[in-house]
């Protein structure tokens, strides 16, 4: 067993590391910003002097990844960093989660919100929350059951039966996913919801992958 004082110096070691790290990131995203705009003004010199369409494709997809790049490393550092919550009271979260669905419906529904009715009240961030059940009905909307016909995801929000002053948010209709989304780097979606799992533990929930189902636990107002 090693002496307390060398496992203190590991964990200074480690945190060291990690603020060293959050900061190399946060200048990797700074200099990819950087090409992003070299890239976009080149395009513009291009759409000037009416080069052929593959290279104004080519130069369309590179300002893309680099765009895809930057917005993965703002999330890795923001996961990185402490959360810092702006609560407030009276925060209906059935009103923000049929907001959500609304908006990622485009013409034939493909996510259904279902809930009891009744408000569900407690005392959260609003845009971090807003932020974090948007991140994970996309992700749910990516993996849903794929058929004849692209299946339906639903989402039901209501009061925890084994809990009462407890929300449970679950998103039905998935196909099976190898890994816990919630627990993964694999990606860019998997970056995202890694950081609405911090999110929502910020808030004193839980997020986790269960039976083809991705579900959520928060804390109501008493």
């Amino acid at each position: 067993m090693k002496p307390l004082s060398t496992r203190t110096a590991d964990e200074t070691t480690l945190q060291d590391l990690g603020k060293a790290s959050i900061q190399i990131v946060h200048d990797l995203k700074n200099q990819l910003n950087g090409l992003k705009l070299y890239a976009t003004f080149l395009r513009k010199r291009i759409e000037k002097s009416e080069r052929p369409d593959d290279e104004q494709q080519t130069i369309a997809k590179l300002i893309t990844g680099l765009d895809r790049a930057a917005n993965d490393l703002s999330t890795i550092v923001q996961y990185g960093r402490e959360i810092e919550l702006k609560k407030q009271s009276g925060f209906d979260i059935q009103k923000v989660l049929r907001s959500i669905c609304a908006q990622l419906n485009d013409g034939e529904p493909p996510v259904v919100c279902e809930g009891d009715g009744d408000p569900l009240f407690g005392e959260f961030d609003p845009t971090r929350l807003a932020d974090a059940f948007s991140w994970i009905s996309t992700v749910a909307l990516k993996h849903r059951q794929n058929g004849d016909t692209p299946g339906v995801v639903t989402v039901t929000v209501k009061r925890d039966e084994t809990q009462a002053n407890q929300a449970k948010i679950e998103w039905f209709g998935l196909a099976p996913i190898e890994h816990d989304p919630f627990k993964s780097f694999a990606g860019s979606d998997e970056i995202r919801m890694s950081l609405a799992a911090k999110i929502i533990e910020a808030h004193g929930g839980s997020a986790a992958y269960r039976d083809q189902r991705l579900v959520v636990t928060i804390p109501l107002m008493e």
